[in-house]
This record gives C-alpha cells, structure tokens and sequence, in this order.
C-alpha cells in the first residue's frame, strides 16, 4: 500500500466520522491518526487499523479563550513533527483540533480532505469554513449543506455494522463524550426501569445510587453493542445519530443548550426531520417520555454509505 493517509480524530463525534472513513480505507492505504491529548476511547477504536499518536486539543466545550490562544500557537509548533511530508493526504475530521496539523499539511505541500459535521445546516462549522479554501476536497454529509459551503455531498459518514442488530427491549440513553446532565437529570426522576445509560464524563454516581436496576456506564470502545441491542435511543445532537441509523434504531434527540459552540436548534430540526427522529428542545421529564412513546411508532429511513464514496474520492486524488 504505497499511498500513506494521516486522519486527524478530533475525538467524539469526530472520532466517529474518522471510524468510519477508516473502515472505508482500511486495506486500500496505510493509516494513522492523531487524536486529542488522554483520550483513551479515540485511541482503542482507531488503533486496529493503524499506529495512533496524541495531539493538543486547543479548545474544548469549557475552554477560556486565554488558554485557547495559549494551546493554539503550541499545537501549531508541535505540528511541524506531526505531519511529516511523505504523506500523501491529510484528512480533517472537523473541530479546532484539526486547524493546526491540517495547515501545517497544506504548508508542505501534502493534499487536505476536509469534512462538514453531519450536524451542520444553517452555517457551516468555523473548521470547515477556515479550511476550505485550502482544501482539495471538502465532503459535505447532506445535499442541504451544499447551500452553506462550497464542497463535494458524499452522503452521511456511516460506519459499517459490526454486530447483527437486536431488540432486547432497553432504552439507551447516552450523551457522548461530555455527557449531557440536563437530560440524565430529567430522566433519573423517571420511572423508567430498563435503561442502559452513557453518562461520558458526567459523574455516574447519582445514577446509580437512585437506579440501581439500571446498567451504567461512562464510555465503552464496544458502544456499537449497546446500539445493536437498543430498543429506542435517546442521544443528545451529535454522529451517534449515523450510528444509531446503522443498527436501523428509532431515536429521540436530545438538544443540549449548555453547548453553545455548536450547531444549535435550527441545525437539530433539520437533522432530526432528514432520520425521522423525535426532537426535544425543552428538557423535561415530561418532555422525554412523552418523546420516548412517540419514537416507537417511527420508521427508520436508510441512506447512501457517504464513508464509502468519501474513500473512494480519497484514494482517487491520492492516486492522481
């Protein structure tokens, strides 16, 4: 395999774009990663598929723009010995963790592919807005998003199913690497018995004391076996809603107002209308259940595999 491909795993959602590009491009190109600083879920899911190396993150949900500009300027410094020149491409996977290596690519001459977050309708991410004019591709993930950013609509980064789907009857209810408190808060005075919880770095133990019929866990590389198992997901906004749709699972999706950096209630409804789940602005106890009862009467729609086409484009501009 001549062709030497690097993807920048921006961790969370953006690990899961990478993961499933990966799966995509696994055997046609050697592989290799740079994902955040201690993050140790990025780095056992990526690691099967090629050598994964630690980056600085700048900025996170919480950070002061003081410590950003500090981390900023380091990680471009460090990128200089990240990105070596015998590459033959750089993906982005999106957020502020890819800025630095992936210009750093553009500097020595090495081809950047760079990616729309699938939660993106009403403006474009500031990544991928910032990158695009120093891009050769730019995949977007929904034909809507062709109307906010000049790019190539491959079709939502999908993972491949690595488990036969189920229905064991349980509500998976998960908030991603951050956690969603609002959400855990409203549902932990539920009734709600057979629940599986993914609480991400939200402290667990309130759960567990006030449930403790429920399984709680805060992250787990074999999450895809949560999701097959799943009668009903309920996610906060974010790429477990592709992997839900791989598994062929009814959703309710859960908006997180305390992130205020990202794609916000516009961008919510739009996403939840294109994959028919239920939508909650307004986080109640009320409002949850009342969304849980309504999801089990939806269809699931399918969709094109965007991972697939995305590494065909790929492994032709490398090829070039």
């Amino acid at each position: 395999m001549a062709h030497e491909i690097l993807i920048l795993a921006g961790g969370g959602g953006h690990t899961g774009y990478s993961y499933a590009l990966a799966q995509a491009l696994y055997g046609e190109a050697s592989l290799s990663f740079l994902i955040p600083g201690g993050d140790s879920l990025s780095e056992k899911r990526l690691s099967k598929f090629g050598k994964v190396d630690f980056f600085i993150k700048p900025r996170g949900p919480k950070t002061s723009m003081h410590k950003f500009a500090v981390r900023l300027a380091k990680a471009f410094m460090v990128s200089l010995g990240k990105v070596p020149r015998k590459l033959n491409a750089v993906v982005s996977s999106g957020s502020n963790f890819c800025i630095p290596p992936a210009l750093t690519a553009w500097f020595k001459g090495i081809p950047i592919v760079n990616i729309e977050s699938s939660v993106r309708f009403t403006k474009p991410s500031k990544t991928a807005l910032l990158l695009r004019p120093f891009s050769s591709l730019t995949a977007l993930q929904w034909e809507e998003q062709a109307r906010i950013l000049d790019g190539v609509v491959v079709g939502p980064l999908l993972p491949k199913p690595e488990i036969e789907p189920s229905n064991r009857g349980y509500i998976l209810i998960t908030g991603g690497t951050y956690g969603h408190k609002l959400l855990f808060d409203a549902v932990n005075e539920s009734s709600l018995t057979n629940v599986v919880l993914q609480t991400g770095r939200i402290d667990p133990q309130p759960y567990a004391q006030c449930h403790p019929e429920w399984r709680i866990i805060t992250w787990t590389e074999k999450f895809h076996e949560l999701l097959a198992g799943a009668g009903i997901v309920v996610t906060h906004f974010g790429s477990t809603v592709l992997d839900a749709l791989v598994y062929r699972k009814r959703m309710v999706v859960v908006l997180n107002p305390e992130w205020t950096r990202t794609a916000g209630l516009e961008d919510a409804k739009v996403l939840a209308n294109k994959v028919n789940a239920v939508l909650v602005s307004e986080v109640t106890q009320e409002n949850v259940l009342k969304a849980i009862e309504e999801a089990k009467k939806r269809e699931v729609p399918t969709f094109p595999n965007g991972a697939v086409n995305l590494a065909n484009k790929i492994i032709e501009l490398v090829g070039a």
